[in-house]
């Protein structure tokens, strides 16, 4: 005899997420609350170009029409974290752009420095999709090997 667990009426997919996030704000936070990045700390950020509340260049927009990923490293400026997103600028082929972010379009955040990263659920699109790295001027940081300190949340329900 199979018994199928019932369907959750509490959201824990979306709590869990939502918490996740937050660990992203908290990092961030203390980033501006520093006035910049601690020892060899820098971040790959990717969320998804045309979620509510993005706000980017149109040019960016046409060149990663789904998701984009940027590097918080070395040239940035103008660190604001809000409860909600995050503001910053950032250079792309030598032009300077302000970006606003909300943390619900944040698919995936990075921290090579110390192999950590997180990975999301895209809130609005169930299928993974193929990231395209920004062209930021930043130096390309070595991928994870081991995985060990990643965090994917994927929660499905079994019906």
């Amino acid at each position: 005899m199979s018994e199928t667990p019932p369907d959750s009426l509490i959201p824990y997919d979306e709590i869990v997420q939502e918490a996740l996030r937050a660990v992203v704000g908290r990092v961030l936070g203390e980033v501006q609350a520093n006035g910049g990045l601690p020892g060899q700390h820098h971040f790959y950020i990717t969320f998804k170009t045309h979620a509510p509340g993005v706000d980017i260049p149109q040019h960016l927009t046409e060149r990663f029409p789904d998701e984009m990923t940027i590097v918080i490293q070395h040239r940035f400026w103008d660190l604001k974290v809000r409860p909600d997103a995050f503001e910053v600028g950032l250079s792309f082929n030598q032009m300077p752009a302000k970006l606003v972010i909300p943390f619900a379009a944040v698919t995936g955040f990075v921290d090579p420095a110390v192999n950590f990263a997180l990975q999301f659920q895209a809130q609005d699109d169930d299928e993974p999709q193929e990231t395209a790295t920004a062209g930021n001027d930043a130096p390309i940081a070595e991928p994870i090997e081991d995985g060990s300190n990643v965090v994917s949340v994927d929660f499905t329900r079994k019906k």
